[in-house]
């Protein structure tokens, strides 16, 4: 088995990790937030979840292997789910999303313009890169219509 599946595994439960807490933190704050902050991630993760299984396919992984690891990675969300819970102050869980969620949307924030961004300088057509603009705003947009709301 090759390394890069091993390090493939790491990330995603680092990844789930940061995932359990933005999730656990968020129904602290109230369950329309909770909600959705669950949809957002479980849209993000599902094909993320499809190409980790690729590779780990490609690193040598059987299915059933590759399968059952994926779902071990998964732990990582149960556990920063139950430090959100666990880190929460006994005055109330405004201090504990005061540092959680700001962290926590930071992380995925850079996350994705850490992709997006090299691939909008190397884009040759102005038109695609026009589009991939426009949809970021949208997005952006959305989240402070949700906020808003």
């Amino acid at each position: 088995l090759q390394i890069s599946g091993y390090l493939n595994l790491l990330a995603n439960t680092i990844d789930n990790f940061t995932h359990g807490l933005a999730v656990a933190a968020s129904f602290l704050v109230s369950k329309k937030v909770g909600f959705l902050t669950t949809m957002a991630i479980l849209l993000h993760e599902i094909p993320h979840e499809v190409g980790d299984f690729a590779i780990l396919l490609r690193a040598g992984f059987d299915r059933w292997s590759a399968a059952k690891m994926q779902l071990s990675t998964a732990l990582g969300g149960i556990l920063g789910a139950c430090f959100a819970i666990c880190a929460q102050s006994p005055k109330g869980a405004g201090e504990t999303v005061a540092w959680i969620l700001p962290f926590t949307s930071g992380g995925f924030l850079y996350i994705a313009l850490v992709n997006v961004v090299p691939d909008l300088l190397e884009e040759k057509n102005p038109w695609n890169s026009l589009q991939q603009i426009l949809l970021l705003c949208t997005g952006i947009t959305v989240m402070v219509l949700l906020a808003l709301t």
